[in-house]
């Protein structure tokens, strides 16, 4: 597998973090790859920055965003934007550098994920749409 820094997919979580409304994100403090050659069936991953690294290494939380080439790049723009959306909200109100699960004792289904990534995903839609 490869990696590469994917400065468009930092310009579109920026923007996806503004245009949502989510204040907790910190998009400095996103650093965003795209990946080729990879056997999985996921479309995009994040991967946290755990507290004993965050002090080892005396850094803030970050968070690493990697599209998968091979299946992202084919999707539509707005299953692109879907999927992006789907990664944000895995990053925790408290931007620690941990990471929520799709299922949690509250909601155990991942149906509730997806109804949410697809409320978000509508919002963003009615925001770029002409009044």
């Amino acid at each position: 597998m490869e990696l590469a820094l994917a400065p468009d997919i930092r310009r579109r979580m920026s923007h996806l973090v503004k245009k949502l409304d989510l204040p907790h994100i910190r998009p400095a403090n996103l650093i965003c790859f795209r990946s080729t050659g990879s056997t999985g069936r996921a479309r995009a991953r994040i991967w946290s920055l755990p507290k004993i690294w965050q002090m080892g290494l005396d850094i803030a939380p970050h968070y690493c965003i990697e599209v998968i080439s091979e299946k992202f790049d084919n999707l539509s723009p707005d299953d692109q934007n879907r999927t992006l959306i789907h990664e944000l909200l895995h990053i925790p109100r408290n931007f620690s550098g941990a990471l929520v699960p799709h299922r949690n004792h509250k909601h155990r289904s991942f149906r509730h994920y997806h109804d949410k990534v697809e409320t978000l995903f509508q919002m963003l839609k009615n925001a770029h749409s002409p009044r």
